[in-house]
């Protein structure tokens, strides 16, 4: 387990680490400003169809369905077949009516930057249907144990996205916006490519080639296999969603305030996703399909020691990064991103939505480890009610917040609204079984240690102060 997780986690880091070099120089040569909120608002779109429709969910559902079906390579293949013909026409349609779409996530802009979003949107979009092939194949690297993959090809189109922006250099605001557009859909060729390599190299490329040949033939022999993932990926889907549809209501809220709110949100939510994506996704992905084979055998006893050693192993990470990440706000902001056309006032802003941002660090990052049970048990229903009465909790502090704590405010909600989703999920997992799990020595040593380290960071910020 904890092979596949620091692969996951190395992978993450490095792309990560290239993404902090991307944001950097991307700040550097926008800045937080109409340009940036562009390039961010079309970068943006694609993205949440990806986290809605092809990742967790999709992951969550087919490798359990991949699994039990007797005829993989043609499910494989009509599973594939399906979801490409309706991502490509959602992208059809958007490279149809991009000022519609543009409108649609940032409705608080004006004609004119409508205007000149649409055609950056239209490009961007392009990433979707890339990507999902990208995680279709990355699944069925996941069903053998293959991690490294996937975790290392983000990096792809942060180095891109990176060469964009050189060869950008010198250029005006928005032909860097137009670059960095086409770098996006470069760094989707890139990643599906060496997907491919890896699929050919496990020897998947037999059973899909036999599966896309017979599919139309053989669809019928897979139709209790096809409604069945069908019943249990929609309810999946939402649950996954919450998070992305926040986000998306956070670009349309901030969209009404001040212009760069949505530069901080963005700038802010990079840092906050290091270590969520660092820790608890990485350790997600490893243990899923141990806890997913154990309940399958009706082991729920090996599946509840995996699960309590990956919580321990998370919540210290977690915790730890959230104290340092809230403490250090500031020093972090100004590190990454206090350059060029990013001012002293831009680090200010963005560093008030970050502090909001880490408090929900630990209930989002362990909520993604108990989901897994859920999914494991086939509890997607449940889990969409509760991403439900999530959304709702961050709709309404969203809009009691925004007036008084503007940009700040709507990470807040966001934090609330993870909160909400933890409580209610332990409660699908079980109070007396989480609490079983929780009262153990590690509790001790954990606010130990959480004390022990926030007085350290105190006085080591007044240290950084000093020469800042």
């Amino acid at each position: 387990m904890f092979k596949a997780i620091f692969t996951n986690s190395f992978g993450i880091l490095v792309s990560r680490i290239l993404g902090f070099l991307r944001d950097l120089l991307t700040a550097s040569a926008l800045g937080a400003n109409i340009y940036s909120d562009i390039f961010f608002i079309a970068f943006k779109l694609p993205n949440l169809f990806r986290r809605i429709f092809a990742e967790g969910a999709f992951t969550q559902v087919f490798i359990p369905a991949f699994a039990r079906s007797s005829h993989k390579g043609v499910f494989s293949a009509n599973i594939f077949v399906i979801f490409l013909s309706i991502i490509l026409l959602i992208t059809l349609l958007v490279n149809i009516l991009p000022a519609l779409a543009t409108q649609a996530i940032a409705i608080g802009f004006d004609e004119k930057t409508i205007e000149l979003a649409a055609p950056f949107v239209a490009i961007n979009f392009w990433y979707l249907p890339l990507i999902f092939a990208v995680t279709f194949l990355s699944t069925l690297l996941q069903y053998k144990h293959h991690f490294a993959t996937s975790a290392f090809s983000t990096a792809l189109l942060n180095i891109s996205l990176i060469l964009a922006l050189y060869f950008a250099q010198d250029k005006s605001q928005a032909e860097i916006v137009y670059y960095l557009s086409w770098g996006v859909v470069i760094g989707g060729i890139l990643q599906l490519a060496v997907h491919i390599l890896a699929i050919y190299k496990l020897g998947f490329i037999k059973l899909l080639y036999g599966g896309f040949k017979y599919v139309r033939v053989k669809s019928y022999i897979i139709k209790k296999d096809t409604r069945k993932f069908r019943q249990q990926f929609f309810p999946a889907m939402w649950g996954n969603s919450t998070a992305q549809v926040s986000a998306f209501l956070d670009t349309f809220l901030a969209s009404f305030l001040v212009t760069g709110s949505i530069s901080y949100l963005y700038y802010a939510n990079r840092i906050f996703q290091l270590p969520l994506a660092l820790f608890a996704i990485a350790t997600s992905i490893a243990l899923f399909p141990r806890v997913a084979r154990y309940i399958k055998n009706k082991d729920e006893e090996k599946a509840l020691a995996f699960l309590e050693k990956a919580f321990w192993f998370l919540t210290f990470l977690l915790t730890a990064s959230t104290i340092g990440g809230f403490i250090l706000s500031q020093e972090i902001t100004w590190l990454l991103f206090e350059r060029g056309a990013f001012t002293v006032q831009d680090t200010a802003n963005t560093t008030a939505v970050l502090q909001m941002y880490m408090i929900g660090l630990l209930p989002f990052g362990l909520q993604k480890l108990f989901l897994l049970w859920l999914y494991s048990k086939e509890m997607q229903m449940r889990a969409a009610k509760i991403a439900t009465f999530s959304l709702a909790a961050y709709i309404l502090f969203a809009l009691s917040l925004i007036a008084p704590m503007g940009v700040s405010g709507l990470a807040l909600a966001s934090t609330v609204s993870g909160f909400v989703s933890f409580s209610l999920t332990i409660r699908a997992f079980g109070v007396k079984k989480f609490f079983d799990i929780l009262l153990n020595k590690k509790a001790i040593y954990l606010v130990i240690a959480s004390v022990l380290l926030s007085i350290l960071l105190l006085i080591f910020k007044d240290f950084i102060g000093a020469y800042i």
